[in-house]
């Protein structure tokens, strides 16, 4: 059984305690194909991580907890990128809107943004002295065809060996790994939980980038849901810090959530 669970908005869904329950619940193995934070607004995670000159997010981490196996964050979340703020604003070599791509982390190897300062902690906390360096769009994309392409497949090939897994996506991307093809899917969003037959969902995935192999390279949640009927919609309750910070709890609270989908699950089966 293979659970997607992506996110309505590009911040602060609720993927994570979503998902983190959903592993309590399933004794499923959770996985984040893909993560960033910021080197200035997630200061302190990347302060964690980086004290060891690794490079992951909470995310990750969170989930490798609630996950069955002593996994490390870095085997559940092979590609990493790590940002901050653009000052003055502009696209960036990414094209991404008021920040910029600093380093990636794709497996363990390194790629870094030579178009941009680093800081110098990043400098001294990550072994950066053999990671490839882009200066160009083209560049980057031709790295990415190298390493993140390979390193995705390599995820995609245990994930479907994996008779549990959890797969959340990250931002408001649809589907984290293009050849997933889920049982049920939870888009999550503050309050609430909308629940999708994984094969239809994969379908309207399909259809928002034109069909396989074409259009954009990342279909985005509101373009797809537009295409396909819920199968259901459960309120999520509020959860204190306490409870998000405990996977029992936060399977107890959302257990109606968790019923509906693994019950759109199997009757898609």
């Amino acid at each position: 059984m293979k659970l997607l669970v992506a996110g309505s908005e590009r911040v602060d869904a609720g993927k994570t305690t979503f998902s983190v329950g959903l592993l309590e619940r399933t004794g499923a193995v959770g996985y984040k194909p893909r993560a960033g934070n910021d080197y200035w607004h997630d200061h302190d995670d990347w302060d964690r991580a980086s004290a060891d000159g690794r490079l992951y997010g909470k995310d990750a981490k969170r989930l490798v907890g609630a996950s069955p196996p002593d996994f490390q964050p870095e085997a559940i979340n092979p590609i990493h990128r790590l940002w901050h703020p653009s000052p003055g604003g502009g696209a960036g070599i990414l094209g991404s809107e008021d920040r910029e791509f600093l380093v990636d982390r794709v497996g363990d190897e390194f790629v870094v943004n030579e178009t941009v300062s680093l800081p110098d902690q990043v400098r001294e906390r990550l072994a950066l002295d053999d990671a490839r360096v882009v200066s160009s769009l083209d560049e980057f994309n031709a790295t990415m065809a190298r390493l993140h392409v390979p390193a995705l497949q390599s995820l995609s090939g245990e994930i479907e060996e994996r008779q549990r897994a959890v797969v959340e996506s990250y931002g408001d991307v649809a589907r984290p790994l293009a050849d997933l093809a889920p049982d049920a899917v939870a888009v999550v969003e503050p309050t609430l939980a909308r629940l999708y037959d994984g094969d239809r969902y994969a379908k309207a995935c399909e259809v928002a980038t034109g069909g396989p192999g074409t259009g954009q390279l990342e279909e985005r949640v509101g373009s797809v849901v537009d295409l396909v009927e819920s199968a259901a919609t459960v309120q999520l309750p509020a959860l204190d810090g306490d409870d998000r910070n405990d996977p029992a709890a936060i399977a107890d609270a959302y257990e109606p959530a968790y019923d509906a989908l693994l019950g759109t699950a199997f009757d898609g089966e």
